[in-house]
């Protein structure tokens, strides 16, 4: 079959690799979208640490069974389907109280660490555990449901925020995910909804999905921004997709006594925390981790419309255009949003 193989850190090519068989308990998926994640591209130049080469990537994916283990009794071949990236054991502790994305034993498709090596979507074919795949409505195209893995991430950073209904929220980022979880806090009911960038393009896209207002700033005058609109209170919710000092110092500085930050974002590995302003004002601090169950919602979100998606794919692309894409990507080219390959697709359909 061919993938696009890392065969080195910033080295994609197009190869012919054996096809994977479905093993025990397993489903061979034929792929008809995946997405490019920014994870994808950390991985492409090595900055992440988590995919090492030779791998081939991807983890946003959706197509048709092709053929099914022993065992596999929930679908068959010809099935639309999509699967979750996380592959959880569903034994261990966390497991057992429900929390998969926290499994002890957690391997992530298309990626490769020190610990395992899990092949990826950027291939004609993938197999995937039975109990990660979910069947897709025949209505919603696959480079839509190619948006699922990160629209269930956006549902997840809302879940863990533990929202009581009306919240005021502010999104920072209005990258992928964080147009996704502006999205996504509507949906559950936050109101207003603020988003912050520094991207005009990006926050046009914001307000096209339904924020209440943008805010073209960051740091100190972001700040500013925000309380200068909330009556110096600050919101109850901050959501904060980017993952940097300032963004992170921004978030705390926005937020009201006794609200909370919810932290989607980890471009740094470790960030300046204003402490005595965390402690003193009672502000909870929420990581969110991948998803936990939020597959079947994101499904039903993005079929009904309540999400929106097919304004973020920037373009689908046929895998052989793989490599250059990743290289628009990674040189931070600007207006490219999400880019889909299709393994199918001998020329570009659009973008």
């Amino acid at each position: 079959m061919k993938a696009l193989l890392l065969s080195e850190y910033s080295n994609l090519a197009v190869a012919e690799l054996p096809e994977p068989v479905a093993g025990p308990g397993e489903v061979l998926v034929q792929v008809a979208a995946c997405g490019i994640c920014g994870s994808d591209v950390h991985g492409y130049d090595g900055s992440s640490g988590r995919r090492i080469p030779p791998l081939v990537m991807g983890h946003e994916a959706a197509g048709i069974v092709a053929a099914v283990g022993e065992g596999v009794s929930r679908f068959a071949p010809g099935d639309r389907v999509t699967f979750d990236s996380t592959v959880y054991c569903g034994a261990c502790d966390f497991c057992l109280r429900g929390e998969i994305n926290l499994c002890d034993n957690r391997q992530v498709v298309g990626v490769s660490t020190p610990d395992f090596r899990r092949a990826g979507a950027f291939a004609e074919y993938v197999t995937v555990p039975e109990h990660i795949v979910y069947r897709l409505p025949d209505q919603l195209p696959f480079e839509e449901a190619a948006m699922l893995e990160a629209v269930s991430v956006a549902l997840h950073a809302v879940a863990v925020s533990d929202l009581k209904g009306g919240e005021s929220a502010l999104v920072i980022g209005a990258g992928m995910i964080g147009l996704l979880t502006l999205q996504a806090a509507r949906v559950a009911g936050c109101s207003p909804v603020f988003v912050a960038d520094i991207d005009a393009t990006r926050l046009k896209l914001a307000s096209d999905m339904g924020a209440d207002a943008t805010i073209l700033a960051s740091g100190a005058e972001m700040v500013q921004q925000i309380l200068e609109r909330t009556d110096g209170r600050g919101v109850d919710l901050v959501l904060e997709a980017v993952g940097r000092d300032e963004t992170v110092i921004a978030a705390v500085g926005t937020v009201r006594k006794g609200g909370t930050v919810t932290l989607i974002g980890n471009i740094t590995p470790s960030v300046t925390l204003p402490l005595q302003k965390v402690v003193s004002r009672q502000i909870r601090m929420q990581g969110s981790c991948a998803s936990c169950g939020e597959y079947p919602e994101a499904i039903d979100l993005v079929s009904s419309g309540k999400i929106q998606v097919r304004p973020l794919i920037t373009a689908v692309a046929p895998l052989n255009d793989g490599a250059q894409w990743f290289e628009r990507l990674h040189s931070r080219e600007p207006n490219l949003m999400k880019i889909v390959l299709d393994p199918r697709q001998s020329t570009a359909l659009h973008g």
